[in-house]
């Protein structure tokens, strides 16, 4: 019988690691990882993202940018997910969990998409530390109001909350550039159609970015903080369609920036961040590869961004609508793995 045991367990490790090869990705305990694909430019990198917001989506835009980074450009990826305690499942609206996120510590880049996040102590010091380690950061749409400590405002971390005074205006303000100020464009209503900022038109990130356009309303801001470079403006449109006309009573706003952040060690970091993200906006071929080539221009890659990055999605792209709640029932991270097999393939 222990014969046959050890057998038996021989095949199953057998399955697994063809599984694991065929499908390019793996079970991060409480994530799910991207293996890298292929001899890309992103061989031996790795990128983690932090999901957690309960309106725009980011549990579906998130992992499909994973996807297209990992098999196209063969960076390993790890997404992370606001999980219900109980159930294992991707809930946006557990404010509390984000579980995994010692992956952080072996991360090259950290892409974060959170809304109004209260992480416990034990979970937020690894965002932090990372944030004071001088490696780069990607913020998207509500990452600038990423952090909301409401119920323990004795923690530590507490200072990051969005409407913080100390640091002003929390975690966003300090390292992205802005925290959450209004809708400038009307929500719902009113798009956005993104336009090279002027003097930005031979940036690397922009690189094939020549149509960028989604249905988020722009964002509103005050002043950037610190030495913040717009690369796109948000022209705001009279309507939820891409021909529509722009509101000439709105005059052009960022919606995506660079700039640099220095911890508390002392180490400078490259920032990107794009007050874009509705899930629909990644439908835009060009929102998809500025998030592609901002990838590389924060990893110090720029000079690998190809003319025209590739961004095809894997496998189909359909999320469910925004709006808070109405998230896909029932998933955990691991039924976001790629099929085994390849089936998604490399198709565009």
């Amino acid at each position: 019988m222990k014969t046959m045991a050890n057998l038996i367990r021989s095949w199953v490790l057998i399955a697994a690691g063809l599984g694991f090869l065929g499908c390019r990705a793996a079970d991060a305990g409480p994530g799910v990882v991207f293996k890298g694909w292929g001899e890309g430019p992103g061989k031996g990198k790795h990128i983690v993202f932090v999901i957690g917001d309960d309106e725009y989506r980011s549990e579906e835009l998130m992992p499909m940018l994973a996807k297209i980074l990992a098999i196209r450009h063969s960076f390993t990826c790890t997404a992370l997910f606001s999980l219900n305690e109980q159930t294992g499942e991707i809930d946006p609206s557990a404010q509390t969990n984000i579980p995994g996120l010692e992956a952080i510590e072996t991360a090259d880049l950290m892409v974060i998409f959170t809304r109004f996040r209260e992480l416990p102590d034990e979970q937020m010091k690894y965002i932090i530390d990372y944030t004071n380690s001088g490696k780069p950061i990607i913020g998207l749409r509500t990452a600038t109001h990423a952090f909301n400590y409401s119920r323990n405002k004795s923690s530590p971390y507490a200072k990051y909350s969005f409407q913080s005074n100390d640091p002003k205006g929390g975690w966003g303000r300090m390292v992205l550039g802005e925290t959450w100020i209004n809708h400038y464009g009307h929500h719902n209503v009113e798009s956005t159609r993104g336009v090279i900022a002027e003097g930005m038109e031979n940036h690397p990130i922009v690189k094939g970015c020549e149509d960028i356009w989604g249905p988020s309303d722009v964002y509103g801001l005050t002043t950037l903080e610190g030495d913040c470079k717009p690369v796109i403006m948000g022209v705001v449109l009279k309507g939820m369609d891409p021909k529509d006309e722009p509101n000439l009573e709105k005059k052009p706003v960022p919606v995506a920036w660079t700039k640099s952040y220095t911890g508390e060690k002392g180490k400078t970091a490259r920032i990107f961040t794009t007050t874009m993200g509705h899930a629909s906006d990644f439908k835009s071929e060009g929102f998809r590869r500025l998030m592609v080539n901002a990838c590389y221009w924060a990893l110090e890659m720029e000079d690998k961004i190809p003319a025209k990055a590739e961004v095809g999605f894997i496998g189909s792209y359909n999320p469910n609508d925004i709006g808070v709640g109405k998230f896909k029932k029932g998933l955990k991270p691991s039924d976001l793995a790629m099929p085994a097999g390849g089936a998604v393939g490399r198709g565009r």
